[in-house]
Order: structure tokens, then C-alpha cells, then sequence
């Protein structure tokens, strides 16, 4: 029994000491969580200090940014400046119309009715006034004035013979051979004859007039633009409207233009006033015009007024009925102390408290200039003092612009 337990001993002895050795060793060995548990503070520290670094740059650039504003993005337009002594006009209002003649068409008709014989002019040729256009058959007209010029010749010699029976009536009377009323007949035959003689020179006169009316004549300078019927046709007067016209024609040396205008324009418009003339058929040819006549009367269906200008130095180009455009200019007056004529576009000039002024780029940024306004020319306006010429001026954006703020050009939309 002592055996047995001196046996269970040593064997407590000896797990013991080999739990012990267990422990030796586990102590020499290197704990690698706790090195990297030790280590990780250090590598974030410079982490951490380059994340604090970035933020208060980011903070610091919205700061700044924060401070400086952005550059407007506008668009500009110069300044123009005009050599004096030129002239300088605008168009304050432009509208279609067509090109007319300044007396209209001429409708060359009969005055007595017959058959056409013979056109001496054709479409397209320049006539004058009394030229011959038109012959009609007159044989009938020739007899008729050659009958009228025989009875007048019968009408005379009829006068004659009652005139010396007159001379013999007298005689006898005054011997107491015939009676009074004798005398009194061979008066009246007398009387009656110098009637009928001036009757006949009448119809003689009229019988001339119609047969002059055979031939159609110029009644002005023109050109022929139509003719209106045949050859071996009846032309008869009146009837119906236009029945007995053979010719049209027009005075191509006084060429105008109508065009309709609103009444909300008519301000813009005056008698005398320049403006030209575009023809659709020849847009790189402007016209020189002048306003020379606005009708009396308003259309109150359009609201509009038909005005009339007088083209100055029309050439073969132009033809009747052509459409074309018209537009009414206005001219800069030259400033009264000299110099250059300054014009700026319409968008650059705005107002404030009735004072016109516009914003000058100078160095990128914007300055406000105060202008003084001359005549309006349409899409630019003339300034006489504020303005030298060659400024850079906003003309687009200008509601976000203020005093001093830096801007930016920007392409200006579609350019």
C-alpha cells in the first residue's frame, strides 16, 4: 500500500513539473497581438494629422472662396466710334410691301369702237409721250369726215347763190318792184345757210376728233407692259369695266414702294424721311428713298396705314409688282462741338432712375458710366457725352453686374 501511494506521488510530482516547464515557456514567448496592439496608435498619429491637414486646407479654400466672388460670365460689345463728317443712319423700322409706279398703271383704252389693225410698240418697249401705241380700222371714220367736209363745200356754194339773190332781192325793193316779204325770204335763206355752214364745220371738227381717236397715243414717257387684245379684235368703249382697254403701260422713271404700317409705328414715320428699298429678288442692292406720301385713311381691319416712298435712282432691275422690303431710317446728327459720332448697341444702355448708363469692362471688371443719349437708329444708339468710342460695354448679363464685380466674357449665343 505504501508502494501505491509513494507511486501516486511521483506521478502529481511529475505533471507538476511538467506544468511548471509549460509556463517557462509560454513566458519566453513574444506576444505578437500585443506588439501590434502597441504599434497601431503609432501609425495613426501621422493619418490622422494628414486627415486634420487636408480638412482645414478644404476649410481654408471655402473660406477664401467664400470671400472672392466668381466672375460674372456677360457679353460685350464695343463702342463704335464714326470719322466725322460721315453720315450715320439707322433703320428705326422696316415692313414688306411691293414696288409700284409713281402714277400706277396706265390702261390705254378706245374712245370710238373698231377693229384693231396694227400694236406700233410692244411689251417691254420704252415709249414717249404721243408716240402712236394703237390703229384701228378708220375707213369708216375717213368717209365719215369726207362726207361732213362735201356737205359743208354744197353749204357754201348754196350761200353764195342765196347771198346774190339777197343782193338783187334788195335792189328790187328798194326800186318798189318786189314786196317786203319777198326781201325778207332771201334774208332768211341767207341766215339759214351760214347755219348750216357752221353745223357742218362742227361735225367736220368731230368727224376729225374720231378719226384721231383711230390711233391710240402715248400719254406719257413709260414702257408697255401688256397688251390687252389681239389683233383683228373689236374694241368697243365702256361696257363693262376694262372692256375697251387695248394697252397698259407705266412710267418706269418714277418707281415707289408701298408698304403697310402699323399705327403703333406711325410715330417712327414722317413725310420726308430716308429710308430704302430691298427688292426680295436682289437682297444685296438697297435702293435710296424718301418718304413722299401716308394716306389719309386707316385700315380698321389691319390697323394699319399704307405709306408710299419715291426711289431715287431706280434702274432696269425693278419691275412692277416686285415684293420688296422698306426700311425707315434715321440719322445721327454730328455732335455740336465736332468730332467723332459714338454708337453703342441698344442692349448696352439701361437706366437708372431715368438716367442712361452702361457698364464699361475695364482690367475684368465692370464700371457704370453715366451717357448721354442722341438719336435712336434702330438697333444702336448714338451717344453724345460719356463715351469716347472704342469701350468694351456689357451687353449681355448686365441685371447680375454690379459696381466693381469681376466679369467674365462669355461667346454671346449663336456668334
Amino acid at each position: 500500500m505504501s508502494e501505491s501511494v509513494r507511486e501516486g506521488e511521483d506521478g502529481t510530482a511529475a505533471a507538476e513539473h511538467g506544468r511548471v516547464r509549460r509556463e517557462d515557456l509560454a513566458s519566453l514567448r513574444i506576444d505578437r497581438a500585443l506588439e501590434e496592439a502597441e504599434a497601431a496608435p503609432r501609425r495613426r498619429g501621422p493619418i490622422v494629422l494628414g486627415v486634420l491637414v487636408a480638412l482645414l486646407a478644404a476649410g481654408g479654400g471655402l473660406l477664401y472662396r467664400a470671400r472672392v466672388p466668381r466672375a460674372v460670365p456677360v457679353q460685350v460689345a464695343p463702342a463704335v466710334a464714326r470719322p466725322a463728317g460721315e453720315t450715320v443712319r439707322g433703320s428705326v423700322l422696316s415692313g414688306t410691301g411691293y414696288v409700284v409706279t409713281g402714277e400706277k398703271y396706265i390702261d390705254i383704252g378706245v374712245r370710238v369702237a373698231g377693229r384693231i389693225e396694227r400694236y406700233f410698240a410692244d411689251e417691254g418697249e420704252s415709249v414717249h409721250a404721243g408716240d402712236p401705241l394703237v390703229a384701228l380700222d378708220d375707213r369708216d371714220y375717213r368717209a365719215r369726215l369726207e362726207r361732213a367736209e362735201a356737205a359743208l363745200r354744197t353749204a357754201h356754194a348754196t350761200l353764195a347763190l342765196h347771198e346774190l339773190e339777197r343782193g338783187r332781192a334788195r335792189s328790187l325793193f328798194a326800186s318798189g318792184v318786189v314786196a317786203r316779204q319777198e326781201l325778207d325770204e332771201r334774208e332768211s335763206r341767207v341766215a339759214v345757210d351760214r347755219a348750216t355752214i357752221a353745223q357742218l364745220a362742227a361735225e367736220i371738227a368731230q368727224a376729225r376728233v374720231e378719226l384721231d381717236y383711230t390711233v391710240l397715243r402715248a400719254p406719257r414717257d413709260g414702257v408697255i407692259l401688256a397688251k390687252l387684245k389681239e389683233v383683228g379684235e373689236i374694241a368697243v368703249p365702256g361696257g363693262f369695266a376694262g372692256s375697251g382697254d387695248l394697252i397698259r403701260m407705266a412710267n418706269l422713271q418714277d418707281m415707289r414702294a408701298e408698304v403697310d404700317v402699323n399705327e403703333a409705328d406711325l410715330p417712327r414715320v414722317r413725310i420726308g424721311q430716308p429710308a430704302e428699298v430691298i427688292a426680295d429678288a436682289y437682297p444685296d442692292r438697297a435702293y435710296t428713298a424718301e418718304v413722299v406720301k401716308l394716306y389719309p385713311q386707316v385700315n380698321r381691319q389691319k390697323g394699319t396705314l399704307k405709306i408710299e416712298v419715291r426711289i431715287a435712282s431706280p434702274d432696269a432691275r425693278l419691275l412692277p409688282d416686285m415684293s420688296a422690303r422698306v426700311n425707315f431710317l434715321a440719322e445721327a446728327p454730328p455732335p455740336a462741338e465736332g468730332g467723332a459720332i459714338v454708337l453703342v448697341p441698344r442692349l448696352a444702355v439701361h437706366r437708372d432712375d431715368g438716367r442712361a448708363a452702361v457698364w464699361v469692362v475695364r482690367e475684368g471688371r465692370a464700371y457704370r458710366q453715366e451717357v448721354r443719349l442722341g438719336a435712336d437708329l434702330g438697333e444702336e444708339l448714338q451717344v453724345t457725352s460719356g463715351l469716347t468710342g472704342g469701350e468694351t460695354l456689357v451687353v449681355g448679363n448686365a441685371a447680375a453686374v454690379r459696381e466693381g464685380m469681376a466679369v467674365e466674357v462669355a461667346a454671346i449665343p449663336g456668334g
